[in-house]
């Protein structure tokens, strides 16, 4: 999906779904991480996640346009347009906005570094690897050895 696209498909939804022209600029941007979008105080624009439009289904990216939209009517119709705002809520049911972005497939896999205290056999999993001469079990005083890795 295209700037053009992402700007046509705002202007179609607000016209079919809120009866309201959509005045402003849609673009895309690729810093945002963990939101489908996010509406603009200042400029009163929308701000969509690239990757997450990459990765979810028609339906879905409908579904987070709607959201940015009703926060941007709202805001445009001085009424309650924050997430915690009945008004938010319930145009967010109404027009069947998403609620909550969708959790994404992580790009690369985590790896977890396994180790095993000599003494006890208590098994630590930690994302970092750390130095086994200066740390201990906390269950018996013994020392860690690694044991290896494994994706989460």
């Amino acid at each position: 999906m295209l700037e053009y696209d992402i700007q046509a498909a705002v202007n179609r939804i607000s016209l079919t779904d809120f009866g309201m022209a959509f005045q402003h600029r849609a673009t895309f941007n690729g810093r945002l991480r963990t939101t489908g979008g996010r509406f603009l105080l200042k400029t009163e624009n929308l701000e969509f996640n690239p990757k997450m439009f990459a990765q979810v289904d028609e339906a879905t990216r409908v579904g987070i346009i709607r959201h940015e939209l009703c926060h941007y009517h709202l805001y445009r119709q001085h009424k309650g347009y924050k997430h915690i705002d009945q008004d938010f809520k319930h145009l967010l049911k109404q027009v069947g906005g998403l609620r909550y972005a969708p959790r994404l497939t992580p790009t690369k896999p985590i790896r977890i570094w396994v180790y095993r205290c000599e003494n006890c056999g208590q098994e630590g999993l930690r994302r970092r690897r750390f130095d086994t001469s200066r740390y201990v079990c906390g269950r018996c005083g013994g020392h860690f050895a690694l044991i290896g890795q494994r994706s989460a």
